[in-house]
């Protein structure tokens, strides 16, 4: 929802080799101190200014969770709250989240758990994630983001939108194609270069043939 109240944190469990930041984001330690009550404080001053929603974002939030919960036990009960996250959680920590921000919004970057481990480092990525959107599309209002990464239409993208269709075959869907050749994109053959229209013509097929919800 826009406009809105961005609250960014440092650190992630991922290793993408395209992060568009890098080490530097990984680094949970960076920036400055957060202060559950001050920065509550800021997004109520915000709301009050006109402000529609408070957005948590990273990184990664989740491994900040203890501070972020006695944030929003902070707010008021009426603020609109997003959750904007890689969707690679445990279960205990949603648990912890149920009933608290109205938005998800969850990326699911690769359809494999071999490209998962080739280009962020994860193991069992697939499932953690399906279990994650599952989870959130029955407790909020879920929006699903995809980076159409070049060379991986096929494997990562096509069984993604097959999923979304037949686990959540409503579900809005943002289908990006802004990927840059950041971080060490260089190892990885494919990621040295951006992804060429006929890629993004055979996504944006895809995504039409299993009838996804596209919003921009």
């Amino acid at each position: 929802m826009i406009p809105t109240f961005a609250i960014a944190l440092s650190g992630c469990d991922l290793r993408c080799a395209f992060c568009i930041t890098g080490a530097e984001s990984w680094n949970p330690r960076a920036g400055q101190i957060f202060n559950p009550t001050n920065i509550a404080t800021k997004a109520e001053r915000a709301l009050a200014n006109g402000t529609r929603s408070i957005m948590i974002l990273g990184g990664e939030p989740t491994i900040h969770l203890p501070a972020v919960l006695e944030m929003v036990a902070a707010l008021p009960e009426t603020a609109t709250l997003v959750w904007k996250t890689n969707a690679h959680g445990s279960e205990q920590a949603r648990s912890l989240l149920d009933g608290l921000f109205d938005i998800w919004v969850a990326d699911y970057k690769f359809g494999n758990d071999s490209c998962a481990q080739n280009l962020a480092g994860v193991i069992n990525y697939v499932q953690i994630v399906q279990e994650n959107l599952i989870w959130a599309y029955r407790h909020s209002r879920l929006i699903v983001r995809h980076l159409i990464m070049p060379g991986h239409v096929n494997c990562c993208w096509e069984p993604v939108a097959g999923w979304l269709k037949e686990n959540l075959p409503d579900v809005r869907v943002n289908l990006r194609s802004g990927f840059w050749p950041a971080w060490q994109s260089w190892r990885h053959r494919e990621l040295q270069s951006g992804f060429s229209d006929d890629e993004t013509g055979q996504a944006l097929s895809i995504a039409h043939d299993y009838h996804l919800n596209l919003i921009s």
